[in-house]
């Protein structure tokens, strides 16, 4: 049985236009949504693309919320903002922004829809290092390791650099 209230630390990315002001442009959408509260977000980071055939840099962040959404819910939520925002899920490489359900509680899904851990954050630098710096002693569900442990396994990757908001006044981890 779910508690009323979980912890979900949501993956955000954009390789097209401005990074920075779409994930902010997400991040404001997603503490719209009935159920949701935003807790904190990440710095952003500059980011090399992995794997894709793209010339294009991506930015990247984690937020913390709180919500009362069911998984599916959440995820239905964070599909229709990347809608909203440009994001057209038939072109797999470019986007103006990429929400990812990382972490929702210490559940553990494997479903058709949705896999919770998110099966990738162990393997991807530029989710683990915002990760880190949001929530270094948070522990992935199955492996037991804390987002820290899990990002210096990874700190011999390259193309992941730190920055700071450029919006006037945005307070990186707002309270």
């Amino acid at each position: 049985m779910l508690e009323k209230y979980q912890q979900v630390f949501i993956g955000l990315g954009s390789n097209l236009g401005d990074g920075q002001a779409n994930l902010l442009a997400a991040w404001q959408r997603l503490g719209e949504v009935a159920g949701v509260s935003l807790n904190r977000l990440s710095s952003p980071y500059k980011t090399e693309p992995v794997g894709l055939n793209t010339e294009y840099w991506f930015t990247n962040a984690v937020g913390e919320i709180t919500t009362s959404l069911a998984p599916t819910e959440l995820l239905t939520a964070m599909l229709a903002i990347e809608t909203e925002l440009g994001r057209n899920r038939t072109l797999t490489k470019d986007r103006p922004v990429d929400l990812d359900l990382l972490y929702y509680g210490d559940l553990i899904i494997n479903s058709q829809t949705l896999i919770v851990p998110h099966p990738q954050i162990v393997n991807r630098l530029f989710v683990l290092a915002p990760l880190a710096e949001l929530a270094p002693a948070h522990l992935h569900p199955v492996l037991g390791r804390t987002s820290f442990a899990l990002c210096n396994k990874l700190r011999v990757q390259t193309g992941v650099e730190r920055q700071e908001w450029a919006e006037q006044g945005y307070r990186c981890l707002s309270s």
